[in-house]
């Protein structure tokens, strides 16, 4: 071929680099989406992934990933053009590189609705993304895995189009990879497709997650760390049987070692996975409290600056305690309660934190019988302090050092000085306590007893 002939292809091929990585480029910053749009570049760039250079096809890509990731509008564009069915032919053929672009793009198009992720798995992408889990390269794997995790993500159904591809047995023997990026995506998209149900929660422990994905909470990485907490969470809250086999793994005592050493967001996926597993049974509430889950959970209540993190503790400890005495008096004895009324009571907190900190206590002090833990919260106000007053009803008419101790501690007194309305349910416990008592100890409790003693000495009249 002579040179001028040749020097025609070398400039055509130049200019094809030149714009494909421009536009790769220019995708990257949002103030240039719509100008690009409009220059009508999903029909330029689709020629290119099918160019006889490899980098030109993978920088098409990259730039169509860039495109689609910004807008369901743009992954609708993809879709439109036609690109995807080239995107699953090139995934089969071409190199790593490619194959990282090309499941990028299908990443980017499925993360926006149902309607473009199924779009993707109509267009066949399953199968090759499913293959790509089997390369030897942890990048194409990861990126595979994180195109599968968002196609699960929006709907059962979704789900069971990846689980029937036979991707969670591939996933799940990737648990154990010693690359980290890869770890993140595989427990991110194993938690995907357990949230939707207790099958599919079923088909991800059936392939033999546990206990190695226990090991990912000790991770160097802690979005391997949370991922792997986020997976356990949306095991745990489907079934007692699923919980069951979490607490039979050793997945107690090992989340609450995260949630010790997590701080902030990354702790929220592991106070979850505590109350859910507490939530199901006295035994497994139990199981929690033997494994020392309540401390880190106070923590949690008290230090973390946001509230939903505290919200969810408080839930959490609602549901390790509401079910006997027993974890009612765990705990109180461990300060629980005061905590919760604390956060009650603070003028700062939201009203899903309120609400959930008065959901607990009330569920907490219905249960607890240890009346020493309960006595601190007869500052509480009247709508928590009926429950506290109705449990002393409950429990001192048998209790003969419970009654004496209750005077000695002061909290007789403490009661005489409430302003409960008559006729009111705490009015009504109030006078169900005083009735255990001879009415002179409830008169010299009462807040207007010095009063009355002074006005017997004014009426009185020694010389008769």
């Amino acid at each position: 071929m002579s040179r001028a002939v040749l020097q025609v292809f070398e400039e055509y091929q130049k200019a094809r680099v030149t714009f494909v990585q421009t536009v790769a480029d220019l995708a990257t910053r949002p103030q240039n989406i719509d100008a690009l749009q409009n220059a009508g570049v999903m029909a330029l760039l689709r020629p290119l992934l099918l160019d006889n250079v490899a980098s030109i096809q993978q920088s098409a890509a990259l730039a169509l990933g860039r495109l689609a990731n910004y807008s369901d509008e743009l992954a609708e564009s993809v879709v439109t053009h036609e690109i995807l069915p080239q995107l699953v032919y090139s995934l089969a053929q071409q190199n790593r590189f490619y194959k990282k672009a090309a499941a990028f793009v299908l990443r980017a198009v499925s993360k926006h609705s149902p309607q473009l992720a199924q779009a993707v798995v109509d267009s066949g992408a399953l199968e090759a993304l499913v293959n790509c889990l089997e390369e030897f390269d942890p990048s194409v794997k990861e990126a595979a895995a994180w195109a599968l995790g968002y196609i699960a993500r929006h709907t059962k159904e979704l789900a069971q189009t990846v689980v029937d591809a036979g991707a969670v047995s591939l996933l799940a023997k990737d648990i154990s990879h010693n690359d980290a990026p890869l770890k993140r995506q595989v427990c991110s998209c194993l938690a995907q497709i357990a949230k939707h149900s207790v099958d599919l929660a079923e088909v991800v422990v059936e392939a033999e997650i546990f206990p190695r994905i226990l090991h990912c909470l000790k991770d160097i990485d802690e979005f391997v760390r949370k991922n792997a907490a986020t997976c356990i969470r949306e095991i745990a809250r489907h079934t007692p049987d699923l919980a069951k086999l979490i607490v039979n793994a050793g997945g107690v005592a090992a989340m609450v070692d995260y949630i010790t050493e997590a701080r902030g967001n990354n702790r929220l996926p592991g106070i979850m996975t505590l109350g859910y597993i507490a939530a199901f049974s006295e035994t497994l509430a139990l199981a929690v409290v033997v494994s020392k889950g309540i401390p880190p959970l106070k923590d949690a209540l008290i230090n973390e600056p946001e509230d939903h993190l505290k919200a969810a503790s408080a839930w959490s400890l609602g549901q390790i305690g509401r079910h006997s005495p027993d974890h009612a008096r765990a705990l109180a004895e461990a300060d629980v309660l005061r905590r919760l009324l604390a956060v009650y009571l603070h003028q700062d907190s939201s009203e899903d934190l309120r609400t959930k900190a008065k959901r607990a206590l009330k569920s907490v002090i219905q249960k607890c019988t240890h009346l020493p833990a309960l006595e601190p919260l007869l500052e509480a106000p009247p709508n928590i302090l009926k429950y506290v007053v109705q449990q002393f009803a409950k429990v001192l008419p048998s209790d003969l050092n419970a009654r004496k101790s209750f005077v000695q501690s002061g909290g007789l007194q403490k009661i005489q000085e409430v302003k409960a309305e008559v006729g009111s349910k705490l009015h009504d416990y109030i006078e169900e306590i005083n009735m255990l008592y001879p009415p002179e100890i409830v008169q010299y409790y009462s807040p207007n007893y010095a009063e009355t003693l002074l006005k017997k000495m004014e009426d009185f009249n020694p010389s008769g």
